[in-house]
């Protein structure tokens, strides 16, 4: 495991400087005026020549490469030229990390609990009206745009239970929306891959023979189908609750709520460079950091599990 564990980490990592290298070439064609405020319009062009020699824009490519790589590491991020200007991009995400969190948390954990209890209940009742109701809610959800129901949800829903349509962090009413909007998609992924693994454990034949046996059905099914089951699901848990943390960036446009979708698509619109280098950079590493840890808990939970360059197997 430990020998795994430190490829493992290699792997993410030099897939991380891989994505830092493309952030640095990619943001080294978007226009210059992302590196000014609002006076750029106003500016000369030996002004704009000088204040580009300054951020050592001038400077040879693999020059301007360990620049930003050393950045990076000291935590030197840089300012923002749109959204506050000459502000630190790290104050601006430590007013805009908690949010999202706080929303990526809470959704996570409902989407957690109803996405397994849906999925087990139409495992346990395969064929029967709960599992075609579960299935037509998972069809319909994967099936429809999620601006669709995120609309109907913000326009309607709002309407018959009197609820607000905008986020207000001093009313707590104005979460539920978002919430249930942020948690819909991933309670029906949970239960699609719940119920999946499930039957399929329930088709095995050491399932045939416990039941051949005379253990309780219940039994059964909590203490060998859903521990076996959930184990592939395992993989996919850290990075679905980190990319969640990170914030959503429709429903954190669609509610004005103040996390970190919402200032990435701010900043793309506005040409904030460093903002949306920054951002690009925590999404993609986080992902990265997701899967990483999804293959080592896989590996601690059912250590029979041996993952090789050409995939799983147990």
């Amino acid at each position: 495991m430990l020998k795994y564990s430190i490829k493992r980490l290699l792997e993410s990592l030099v897939t991380v400087l891989i994505i830092v290298v493309a952030v640095f070439l990619l943001m080294r064609l978007m226009p210059v005026e992302g590196y000014f405020g609002d006076e750029y319009a106003k500016l000369t062009q030996e002004m704009i020549n000088r204040k580009l020699e300054s951020l050592g824009l001038f400077d040879p490519p693999l020059v301007q490469l360990g620049n930003f790589l050393g950045d990076i590491f000291t935590g030197n991020l840089g300012v923002s030229t749109r959204i506050q200007i000459d502000v630190p991009v790290t104050t601006i995400l430590a007013q805009k990390v908690p949010v999202s969190a706080a929303f990526g948390v809470v959704s996570t954990f409902i989407s957690l609990i109803l996405g397994i209890a849906l999925g087990v209940t139409q495992a346990r009742f395969k064929g029967k009206f709960m599992d075609s109701l579960g299935t037509g809610y998972i069809i319909i959800i994967n099936s429809v745009p999620p601006l669709v129901y995120y609309f109907f949800i913000q326009v309607f829903v709002s309407d018959w239970f009197n609820l607000p349509m905008r986020y207000d962090g001093d009313n707590p009413v104005s979460w539920i929306l978002p919430l249930i909007s942020m948690s819909l998609g991933s309670i029906a992924g949970n239960a699609l891959w719940v119920r999946r693994y499930m039957v399929d454990e329930l088709n095995k034949d050491y399932i045939k023979l416990a039941r051949a046996k005379g253990l309780p059905y219940k039994y059964i099914m909590y203490r060998h189908v859903l521990r076996n089951a959930f184990v592939p699901m395992v993989q996919y848990l850290p990075v679905s609750f980190l990319m969640t943390i990170g914030g959503s960036l429709l429903i954190e446009e669609l509610y004005a709520i103040p996390g970190m979708g919402n200032l990435l698509v701010q900043a793309v619109q506005k040409q904030d460079n460093n903002l949306v280098q920054v951002l690009i950079l925590i999404y993609s590493t986080v992902g990265i950091i997701g899967v990483f840890i999804g293959d080592l808990l896989m590996m601690v939970i059912d250590p029979r599990i041996k993952i090789g360059s050409k995939g799983g197997a147990r």
